[in-house]
């Protein structure tokens, strides 16, 4: 382990402070500082880890990372073994350290009498390292198994799979539908979030191994299901759970009410240098967003940086404790409240807080609101007579997705799909159609990018058994194992 004594010497949770908001407001760069505090201050805390005889943290990420070590990997200053130990596990660290929300750290043992260990601090920290120092390199492979697979989709699900099998000797290409690959992490996650260097860099060692990239294609459309099945001897769909939750209620058609998505795609394209006509842009404006989820703190980072008069966001839902409540024990990965880097940086929140209406003349003036109700049944309901109206020109709803788009699938290759509307798949992630696999959110549902990842690298485990007999690929988890944890 690393200092055995290590959680007794230094029993407080440090991390780095983020860039003051005065100066990160006037930027898109990233609103962390990981490595500015030097590597004393990180061997202090990857000290604090525990070896636990039975490391809970493990059972907290679905990719089964090998927290305790590299946490005493990184005490020792074993840089080289530390991200060699990292990337067994995990193909994108330094994604699933910025973005991922540290399930493991509501796991790990030392968070049941003092704060958890730094996890996720740590791995980021470990992987930035890694490309200073020049450890991340191509993996070429030794030999091509002659067979080829398609990655219908681009974020982090088609990313790990196609790294794996393309490691495993396969001929792969990866298709996106947008003008640059990295899905959801290049339109859907801001800068300040996820600067793009992470996601560019990274596929610079793909290519290099030998992946494909095809941007700018959409299966379905462009090329069809059926083409593409004729082309390649295996398909992965990983194309994510893209279809929006509506908010049914009177005015939604009034022009400044988007999906969250919508804004969010077009500032990261301006923030890219893109030239976007007619941008949604929160300048000047009071902004509401519907949704107190990641995508909604996304929207409030980014309106605040455009300009916003003010911004305020509004969850259906009760204030979140602040301490774990006794229903959601440790090691569970509790709900509590939270308060990203986003809500540091100014807006409101307003909670139990139900839309009723859109109001305006063509375009959203007002919003009318009214107090939450539970009632027995368990659904939510506006509370008659609690109605008010607040000021609303750009109202952002940022609920989340219900899942992927199908109808290019089931009509051009028949594939079945379940009550849910996610496609269909077996144990190991084959679907209806034989030879097409689907990994990540479009048969899982939204979720976060750690299972995406598993998911992607359990499917290429699977998809190299089919097109070779046998995998030595690892394989984190099973369609099984996914839909019995959370």
């Amino acid at each position: 382990m690393a200092d055995p004594r290590g959680f007794l010497k230094v029993r407080e949770r440090e991390l780095p402070a983020n860039r003051p908001v005065e100066v990160r407001l006037r930027d898109w760069k990233d609103v962390h500082a990981h490595l500015e505090e030097g590597q004393p201050f990180l061997k202090q805390q990857a000290g604090r880890c525990m070896d636990c005889g039975i490391p809970f943290c493990h059972n907290g990420c679905p990719l089964g990372n090998l927290i305790p070590d590299w946490n005493d990997l990184v005490w020792r200053e074993q840089w080289s073994d530390a991200i060699d130990r990292l990337h067994a596990t995990n193909n994108f660290p330094e994604f699933t350290g910025r973005i991922c929300p540290a399930p493991c750290e509501s796991s790990c043992v030392l968070g049941i009498n003092q704060p958890a260990v730094t996890i996720k601090n740590i791995e980021v920290s470990i992987i930035d390292e890694a490309y200073e120092r020049g450890y991340v390199t191509p993996q070429v492979p030794q030999r091509l198994t002659g067979h080829t697979v398609a990655i219908v989709g681009s974020g982090p699900a088609g990313l790990a799979a196609a790294q794996q099998l393309t490691r495993a000797g396969h001929t792969v290409a990866v298709y996106e539908r947008d003008d640059a690959i990295g899905g959801l992490m290049r339109y859907g996650v801001p800068d300040f979030k996820l600067e793009k260097i992470h996601i560019d860099r990274r596929l610079a060692q793909m290519e290099a191994e030998g992946t494909r990239f095809r941007p700018g294609v959409e299966i379905g459309r462009d090329l069809t299901w059926a083409q593409l099945q004729a082309r390649y001897d295996a398909i992965v769909i990983a194309t994510g759970a893209t279809v929006p939750r509506e908010l049914r209620v009177p005015g939604k058609e009034l022009g400044g009410v988007h999906v969250a998505m919508e804004f969010l795609h077009q500032a990261n394209a301006v923030a890219a240098g893109k030239t976007v006509e007619n941008q949604i842009t929160a300048e000047g404006k009071h902004v509401v967003i519907i949704g107190g989820g990641d995508t909604g703190s996304d929207c409030l980072g980014t309106a605040l940086r455009q300009g916003a008069a003010s911004v305020t966001t509004l969850a259906i839902g009760k204030r979140p404790p602040e301490e774990r409540p006794a229903h959601q024990p440790w090691p569970t990965d509790p709900i509590l409240f939270e308060v990203s880097s986003s809500h540091e940086e100014g807006g409101a929140r307003d909670y139990l807080a139900s839309t009723v209406e859109f109001l305006g003349d063509g375009k959203v003036e007002r919003l009318r609101l009214a107090t939450t109700e539970y009632l027995s049944d368990g659904r939510r309901v506006p509370t008659p007579g609690t109605e008010r109206e607040i000021p609303a020109d750009l109202v952002l709803v940022a609920m989340g997705f219900t899942g992927p788009e199908t109808e290019p699938l089931t009509e051009q290759l028949g594939i079945e799909l379940t009550e849910r509307g996610l496609v269909t798949r077996g144990d190991d992630f084959a679907t209806s159609v034989p030879g097409v696999f689907v990994a990540g959110d479009a048969g899982r549902g939204q979720s976060l990018i750690v299972w995406a990842i598993a998911e992607g690298r359990a499917a290429a485990a699977a998809v190299d058994t089919y097109l070779s007999g046998s995998t030595e690929l690892p394989s984190p988890v099973t369609a099984s194992t996914v839909a019995m944890r959370p």
